[in-house]
């Protein structure tokens, strides 16, 4: 099965079959609907007076507790999906509000924000069952070029804005909500999850039963410390696919139990929980990565090690000045373009700056070059023959 048939044939309450991995990427996806005026909105607003931007929907009037049905609203569908695979997101709200699982679970607390100049895009909500616990979904990323820009600013910058609002977005709605707690996301969104986590204080950190990361990003070396990922080792569960390229970026410690899915696609199409295998009430995992996975987290790990904090910095400022001269209008048709996508931003490279011009190229190709040496190593490993075991 995949995500939506699971869905579509799970009927067992939360109260006969416990929450699992699969319920957590199933709503971990609901957090990509744009959800102003259908959820309603976080009430605290103390914890986010600083941030010294308006935020709508803390000021919207409080509703009615809601369900996945009142999101079905076909006047707003439009823009209500957002992600990589909008189409999924929206086939997931059809199936949640349709399954006898999931389907009475009261959906609130509201939250987005999105700040151009400060380069932040952020977006959480809570689900409750009964009085019995609750899930803190963070979103991922979104289409737009400040949300990857953001994402691109983890290499260097620690921490960025949203992960500093995701701890504070949880212990925010933590004093309000059923003892056990479940924490979780996808992609940028599981990496939100553990590090409010990570971060939150005790009398919470201490409620958290799961820590759920579907192909999320490391962090910055040396952000986390072995006696912080000490406190919540035992209750992360990190998902990535056998292709993964996204959940094995930056830094995780050496011991953190990996879980690798098997998916029915290839390449980074494999970053869409819509297409990780499901067998009964969980994924179906395989041995390890594969070596397409392993050679490019080789590549990237030693390709940024070549950067000081400045230096990335200036490179990815350079690679979003070429984003925006491409004239995509979102991030969508210049990182899923493949070979197209190279050609886009050649071009766009021409309209840049002789400096911009110049970091990006020498970036580009310091790429290219570590590449190439990983792939001649890998080659001469594989054809040195092994020393013979001594009699």
């Amino acid at each position: 099965m995949n995500l939506l048939e699971y869905l579509g044939t799970e009927f067992a309450s939360f109260d006969e079959k416990p929450f699992n991995p699969v319920d957590s990427a199933a709503l971990s996806q609901f957090c990509m609907v744009r959800a102003e005026g259908i959820v309603p909105a976080l009430r605290e607003r103390k914890s986010f007076l600083d941030l010294g931007i308006i935020v709508e929907n803390l000021l919207s009037p409080t509703s009615r507790a809601v369900h996945f049905v009142d999101a079905l609203r076909t006047e707003l569908f439009a823009d209500m999906f957002t992600g990589l695979a909008p189409e999924q997101v929206k086939q997931n709200l059809f199936a949640l509000a349709a399954s006898p699982r999931f389907r009475t679970m009261a959906v609130r607390d509201y939250l987005s924000l999105f700040d151009t100049e400060r380069q932040t895009q952020f977006a959480a909500m809570t689900f409750v069952y009964k009085k019995e616990f609750a899930y803190i979904g963070f979103r991922g990323t979104d289409t737009s070029f400040t949300g990857w820009r953001e994402n691109f600013n983890m290499v260097y910058d620690a921490p960025v804005p949203a992960q500093e609002q995701a701890v504070r977005y949880l212990e925010a709605v933590a004093p309000r909500l059923p003892k056990r707690l479940f924490v979780g996301g996808h992609s940028k969104g599981g990496n939100l999850a553990l590090y409010a986590a990570l971060r939150a204080k005790p009398e919470v950190q201490s409620r958290i039963e799961r820590v759920f990361t579907h192909d999320g990003p490391g962090f910055k070396a040396g952000m986390v410390t072995d006696a912080e990922y000490a406190a919540i080792r035992d209750r992360v569960h990190k998902t990535v696919p056998q292709d993964s390229v996204v959940g094995m970026l930056m830094d995780s410690p050496a011991d953190l139990d990996l879980k690798v899915v098997h998916s029915s696609d290839k390449g980074v199409q494999q970053h869409s929980v819509f297409t990780w295998d499901v067998e009964g009430d969980d994924f179906v995992y395989v041995h390890g990565l594969t070596d397409s996975a392993r050679f490019t987290d080789a590549v990237i790990t030693q390709w940024l090690a070549r950067f000081s904090d400045e230096e990335a910095a200036v490179v990815v400022d350079a690679l979003f000045r070429a984003f925006e001269a491409s004239g995509a209008r979102d991030a969508t048709e210049v990182l899923s373009g493949g070979t197209k996508s190279i050609a886009l931003l050649g071009e766009a490279a021409k309209n840049l700056d002789e400096g911009a011009r110049d970091v990006l190229v020498n970036a580009l190709g310091s790429l290219a070059e570590t590449a190439a040496r990983e792939a001649t190593q890998g080659l001469v490993q594989r054809f040195t023959p092994k020393p013979k075991a001594s009699a």
